[in-house]
């Protein structure tokens, strides 16, 4: 008895020690849900100017980046008094210049050159010219010149260089540059102070600088203002111009502070409000901003203008009493007080805040982000110098300047998974290569190893050709594109079932009946062996391009949210796939991506239910808010073929379907899986169902993204330089321990059940339609070959993954798209020629794949077209051309 209360005792004991582990990893993974993104540090203080023994500051310096040096030049103080003790504002035309040593350590030089002007209060944005200055006024005039100050490093000399003129003088503007442009916003005209409205645009584009001509443009709908803040960033579409509150200044000195806001859209070349200022929401007067990640603009200083407005008052009544003394009135004493009561107001300024602010372009949300540790600089620009914001010298208080210089680190560092979530995933990846080990019992020839024995139901085929399509990209993409603008790529999915009905009753019955194993066969018996190795090859290169993509894309959002390397990610799922895909061959890939799919969509409704559960209102209210910020758009029946109009879903939809479905070995080898046709049918239609549900939920999750973060601004990480890490970041920094694993496990399992497909149907492809078509294969095992090249070609894909994480992604993969992806777009016609033209011939084919890599070089150049409708221009044309030349060089 005694011995079974003690077991008891330790179950209990075990139960409950289980227990807290548990909690304790909970408290673990969810401490410190608020990360720390900046991190502050001072540069040494800017030098003193010539002839003077201490530097006060400079407000309204020119400031930027020009080959890796800092460049801060011309600017204006008050060097000997205050302005209300009598003080005379002075302007400067040196040049600072502060440069990185050796050592890691940063000094400052005085150029020898120097600017044109004493001036400030204008403009300077970094160029491949120079940092190209623009406007702002001197002691007696404001300008309308322009110049560049080009560091020449071998030398270490400034050179300046005349620029185009601004079409008027103009200072204390808002400016910022987007894209290949620079724009400029309002500002003071004249020296009379008072505000305008002019909008200007300059194009950058061109070979030299006296081809560049500035353009006005429509103005916003709001007042005129000086002293506000421009910034360039994202809508979530495309990069824009804010335009964030000022002063409107009368032509008498009056002035009222504006809190409204603007954007403009250079691809409309319209301006939309996303303020009217009534609630007082933009308090960033004359303050400094800067874009920070995809959809982010952080302003670290401004003025709300309250104490300002305050000392115009003050100012008034002084006037008031001066008059009233001139008209013979005994008011001296009460002068005097009003006086002291200026001079007591200005000596006690408290500054500018030190408040941080953010605005987010997609949820256009405006909320406090933290605190830096000393006052906001304002007057002044903040600019990106190697990743770091440099916040250099500036007006801490009202005619005070700080020779100080703010460097502002971004602290990328993600949350880090908790040891349950770690075990999850672990679990997950053992579960996988248990099945490779089970399904590799089955694999007695390469029927089995390439076309599973026939032995695989439709709702499991279907069910892999779903999987297959829907990679790790499109788990994070659709709710990310979905996040940042609407639902009008929820078309673009439905065109499925246009393309079905050619699948099911034209193409798989083709492909049943030839008894292929590769797509690629049939091009040989239709048209030539070249024309079957063209095809065969560039599948090939295609998907070991692809997997590198589908490992390292997914890598990057998953080491940005959880801080695992991106090598070991990469690595993981390489390894993984390859295990299971080598042993257990299409069986294997095709029953785990069964697998893959129910723990993909599980997770992703599982999140969209606690992701309801956490916003007021629940469905009712996400609704409600989507409608009110036209997230529900889905059809724009625009005639534009340059924007994701229905006509472009449509298109592009239809003939990238017919490309993928038609063409391509890892959706025909599920084809040739079933035991009959009927199946194999069956399967396409089980997919083309399928993706109704998982459009709706995918499309839905971002919507929900938009409506949590909306509601919790805060909570979102400002400094994703991508939005498609946003769903895996709501995954780790808002749902419990356990269940962040099972959803991470849920963006592995998307993107193996891809990489899966990828490395057998790749390896199908080079053994069949390579290794055995020229009898290499007399002294090998066919099998063991098989897999041998599985190995091979998952190698090559993991270690061009590892590439991409050490080289320029976008160039990299922009390239390989533009050699390999200009070839594929063309396979779509081609079959479509073998199978619904009985003329075509492979000397015609042949030049129609020509002719089409020559239409998609000019597409991709030109960008005539939206990229969703490049799979059309490329079928079309090999098609067309040729069906034409094959009646010319007919077959004799």
């Amino acid at each position: 008895m005694i011995r079974q209360v003690d077991l008891n005792n330790a179950r209990n004991f075990k139960f409950w020690g289980f227990v807290l582990s548990v909690i304790f990893c909970f408290i673990y993974s969810n401490a410190n849900a608020q990360e720390k993104y900046f991190e502050y540090s001072n540069l040494p203080d800017l030098p003193p100017n010539i002839g003077q023994n201490i530097q006060p500051g400079l407000a309204g310096p020119y400031t930027g980046i020009d080959d890796n040096v800092l460049i801060v030049a011309g600017g204006a103080n008050f060097p000997d008094k205050l302005p209300w003790e009598g003080g005379i504002k002075t302007y400067y035309d040196e040049i600072f210049i502060l440069k990185k040593k050796a050592d890691g350590t940063v000094q400052w030089e005085v150029a020898s050159t120097k600017i044109p002007f004493a001036a400030g209060y204008g403009g300077a944005i970094s160029t491949n010219n120079g940092l190209f200055c623009f406007g702002g006024n001197t002691s007696s005039t404001n300008i309308s010149n322009t110049w560049f100050i080009d560091y020449i490093p071998e030398t270490g000399e400034i050179e300046i260089s005349q620029g185009p003129d601004l079409p008027r003088p103009v200072t204390n503007f808002a400016f910022s540059k987007v894209d290949n442009s620079i724009y400029v916003a309002g500002g003071i005209s004249d020296f009379s102070g008072e505000s305008t409205n002019s909008f200007y645009k300059l194009s950058l584009v061109g070979d030299s600088p006296k081809d560049w001509k500035w353009e006005l443009l429509p103005s916003w709908d709001g007042d005129p203002r000086a002293f506000s803040v421009g910034a360039g960033q994202s809508n979530g579409l495309e990069n824009c111009f804010y335009l964030f509150s000022g002063r409107n200044i009368s032509a008498n000195g009056d002035w009222d502070v504006l809190f409204d806001a603007h954007v403009f859209n250079p691809t409309t070349n319209k301006w939309q409000v996303i303020s009217n200022g009534k609630n007082q929401e933009f308090k960033v007067m004359a303050g400094t901003a800067f874009p920070l990640g995809a959809s982010s603009i952080i302003f670290t200083s401004g003025s709300d203008g309250n104490l300002a407005i305050e000392e115009i008052g003050i100012k008034k009544k002084i006037e008031q009493l001066e008059n009233q003394l001139a008209n013979g009135k005994d008011v001296g004493e009460m002068i005097e007080l009003a006086r002291m009561e200026l001079t007591d107001h200005l000596n006690n300024h408290p500054g500018f805040g030190n408040n941080i602010y953010g605005y987010n372009t997609i949820s256009k949300e405006f909320y406090r982000v933290g605190e830096m540790p000393q006052t906001g600089q304002v007057t002044t620009t903040a600019v990106n110098w190697g990743g770091d914001i440099i916040v250099p010298t500036g007006e801490v208080r009202p005619g005070v300047r700080t020779p100080g210089v703010q460097k502002i680190a971004i602290n990328k560092d993600a949350k880090h998974l908790g040891v349950i979530d770690t075990l999850v995933i672990g679990l997950y990846f053992l579960i996988l290569a248990w099945m490779g080990y089970f399904f590799s019992k089955r694999q007695k020839s390469t029927e089995d190893y390439f076309k599973g024995g026939g032995r695989i139901p439709w709702w499991a085929a279907g069910l892999s050709i779903f999987g297959t399509a829907l990679s790790a990209i499109t788990f994070m993409a659709v709710p990310a594109k979905t996040f940042a603008t609407d639902w009008s790529y929820f078309m673009l999915n439905m065109t499925i079932f246009l393309v079905a009905p050619v699948i099911v009753f034209w193409f798989i019955p083709f492909f049943r009946k030839l008894n292929v194993t590769t797509a690629y066969e049939f091009l040989e018996s239709r048209f030539n062996l070249t024309i079957r190795l063209l095809g065969s090859l560039s599948f090939i290169l295609f998907q070991i391009g692809r997997m590198g993509v589908v490992m390292f894309l997914p890598s990057i959002a998953l080491n940005v949210v959880t801080g695992i390397d991106i090598f070991v990610c990469i690595a993981l799922m390489g390894v993984v796939s390859m295990i299971y895909t080598i042993y257990g061959g299409i069986e294997a890939v095709i029953w785990t991506d069964v697998v893959q799919v129910v723990v993909l969509l599980g997770g992703a409704i599982l999140s969209l239910i606690l992701m309801t559960s956490s916003i007021e209102g629940g469905v009712s209210g996400i609704l409600e808010m989507a409608r009110a910020n036209d997230k529900f758009n889905i059809i724009d029946l625009d005639l534009s073929l340059k924007r994701p109009t229905v006509w472009v879903m449509l298109l592009g939809g239809i003939f990238a379907n017919i490309t993928t479905y038609g063409s391509d070995q890892t959706m025909v080898q599920r084809y040739l899986t079933t035991k009959t046709q009927k199946e194999a049918q069956k399967s396409v239609w089980t997919n083309a169902i399928l993706t109704i549900p998982a459009t709706l939920i995918f499309f839905f999750v971002g919507t929900t993204l938009f409506a949590f973060f909306k509601n919790y601004p805060i909570e979102l990480n400002p400094t994703f330089e991508n939005n498609d890490a946003i769903f895996p970041w709501y995954i780790v920094s808002e749902l419990p321990t356990g269940v962040s694993g099972l959803l991470i496990a849920a963006i592995f399992a998307a993107a193996m059940s891809s990489l899966s497909s990828s490395m057998n149907s790749a390896a199908t492809s080079y053994a069949t339609d390579i290794h055995f078509r020229f009898g290499w294969n007399k002294k090998s095992n066919e099998l063991k070959l098989a897999r041998k090249a599985t190995l091979i070609i998952g190698i090559i894909g993991t270690l061009f993954a590892i590439m991409m994480a050490t080289m320029d992604v976008k160039s990299l993969w922009d390239e390989f798209q533009k050699v390999l992806g200009l070839v594929i777009g063309s396979l779509g016609g081609v079959f479509l020629l073998g199978i619904f033209t009985k003329s075509a011939n492979s000397t015609g084919v042949l030049i129609g794949i020509v002719v089409s890599i020559m239409v998609q070089v000019y597409v991709g150049i030109t960008e005539p077209v939206h990229i969703l409708v490049y799979s059309a221009t490329g079928v079309v044309s090999c098609f067309f051309v040729g069906y034409i030349t094959s009646f010319i060089w007919k077959k004799t």
